[in-house]
């Protein structure tokens, strides 16, 4: 049986202790540290006795503790999901036997609720991004988030909201003025979107109400740059009708339209013949 003959606080944390023993057998020896609430939860002071049996159920105490509080600490940032608990606990090397007691608190308490969490993190890409369901959906699944929970979670991203979200994207890309036929644009556009996680029902929608008409104007100045492109990279092996064929080939497959593409053959390469 040893006594407690001195409880310190430790410099560099003033919510951890240290305790001093000494028995028979030995003069005053550091015995080991402990939080402010296991010292309260124990009733730790000098002068009592412990025995080894309660000396480590007291070391025991504190080390799960100590994964607790680590655990908050890495709540405090932000939200987590059980998965992501579990992965940054066990790179941490916290005690196996104390990870699921740990997981089970914070469950208990409410810190740790995938339902929530995937409501907040949808809430949140709704709000500050623009990606699309399927998107949001896998990034929850990848943190850990079962695919039901994703799902019900993702019932607030209405057709509505995707659909402004949509609209937003096409119109802004549209704006940007590039040297590609205006079927090219929408092509790429509903490749993005697909990308970003939307799905064709609403991309369709959008596409079928778009108020932007095609720059007649721009699709010109687009035709007119492919389609010098084109005639210098097969003048060196072409002329005449295949020369033709060829550049017919080759802007129609970069979305131009018959007519412009004859018009462009009749302004660009009959009269210089």
């Amino acid at each position: 049986m040893a006594k407690i003959t001195r409880i310190t606080t430790q410099k560099r944390a003033n919510q951890r202790y240290n305790i001093f023993l000494s028995d028979e057998n030995q003069g005053e020896r550091y015995g080991f540290s402990v939080d402010e609430s296991v010292l309260i939860n124990f009733q730790l002071r000098k002068g009592m006795e412990i025995s080894d049996a309660m000396a480590a159920t007291i070391k025991k105490s504190d080390s799960m503790y100590q994964s607790y509080t680590l655990a908050i600490n890495y709540l405090s940032l932000r939200m987590r999901t059980k998965k992501e608990m579990l992965d940054y606990l066990t790179e941490k090397e916290v005690d196996p036997s104390h990870i699921s007691s740990v997981m089970e608190r914070l469950v208990n308490e409410g810190l740790l609720d995938d339902r929530q969490f995937a409501e907040m993190f949808v809430r949140s890409r709704i709000n500050t991004s623009s990606k699309g369901p399927a998107m949001i959906k896998q990034e929850l699944m990848n943190k850990g988030v079962e695919a039901y929970i994703a799902e019900d979670a993702l019932k607030q991203f209405s057709f509505a909201l995707q659909y402004d979200k949509v609209q937003g994207l096409a119109e802004k890309k549209l704006q940007q003025k590039k040297k590609q036929s205006f079927q090219k644009q929408l092509q790429n556009i509903q490749a993005l979107l697909q990308q970003k996680g939307y799905t064709k029902d609403v991309i369709q929608s959008v596409f079928n109400d778009l108020p932007c008409a095609r720059d007649d104007h721009a699709e010109w100045e687009a035709i007119i740059h492919h389609g010098e492109k084109l005639r210098k990279k097969h003048t060196v092996k072409r002329s005449g009708f295949e020369l033709k064929q060829k550049i017919k080939e080759g802007l129609y497959r970069k979305g131009f339209s018959l007519d412009l593409i004859q018009q462009y053959i009749e302004t660009y390469l009959e009269k210089k013949e």
